[in-house]
């Protein structure tokens, strides 16, 4: 008896710390959505601008992801978060130091990316579920998404390589921001109760 109310007790800490930190899921989703609108934008451009411009949607959204992440720390997952971060910000920094490397090798360093995001971002849901957080299946949908996408690219190559990065990384960011999005306005306290109207 005593363990399912210690049980109960843990679930309840875990929703309140959610609860209070909303605000940052909020951001960081925002943040992806715009970013992710942006990189749909890209395929028109050169080659070089599109690895540019994806370098730096990566280093941002790493850094807006670090960010959160170490505001959050308490939260699960905090070290699939973390990875992510740390993977974002790593193919940012490859892909801005070495920008002539060729579309193909942007393609591989996605690939990678993909796979990895797509594994931690499941590893996070499943964790959002174990402490009954609420719209963790977004986060499990975005996963998945990100598995699929990679295998897309893979079967694509190197045709793929062409048309798809610009899309991929702009729906990739798209779902992850609604999922971060979702889960924080389900978060987000309930107004109080509003007081006898006059």
């Amino acid at each position: 008896m005593t363990l399912d109310r210690t049980g109960l007790e843990g679930i309840r800490i875990l929703r309140v710390s959610v609860r209070d930190h909303w605000k940052l899921f909020l951001v960081e989703g925002i943040a992806l959505v715009i970013l992710g609108f942006l990189a749909v934008a890209v395929p028109p451009l050169a080659s070089l601008a599109v690895e540019i411009v994806i370098g730096w949607i990566f280093l941002i959204s790493g850094l807006v992801g670090l960010f959160t992440t170490f505001m959050m720390r308490s939260l699960p997952g905090f070290w699939w978060s973390l990875l992510s971060a740390l993977l974002a910000i790593g193919a940012g920094v490859v892909l801005l130091a070495w920008p002539l490397t060729g579309i193909l090798s942007l393609t591989l360093v996605l690939i990678v990316f993909f796979v990895i995001e797509g594994i931690a971002s499941i590893m996070y849901a499943l964790e959002h579920r174990s402490g009954l957080t609420g719209r963790w299946g977004w986060m499990l949908v975005s996963g998945i998404v990100d598995l699929i996408l990679a295998a897309i690219i893979i079967a694509g190559l190197p045709a793929s390589a062409a048309w798809a990065l610009g899309i991929i990384v702009g729906v990739n960011m798209l779902l992850g921001g609604f999922s971060l999005v979702a889960m924080a306005l389900h978060a987000r306290p309930s107004e109080p109760a509003a007081a006898g109207s006059a």
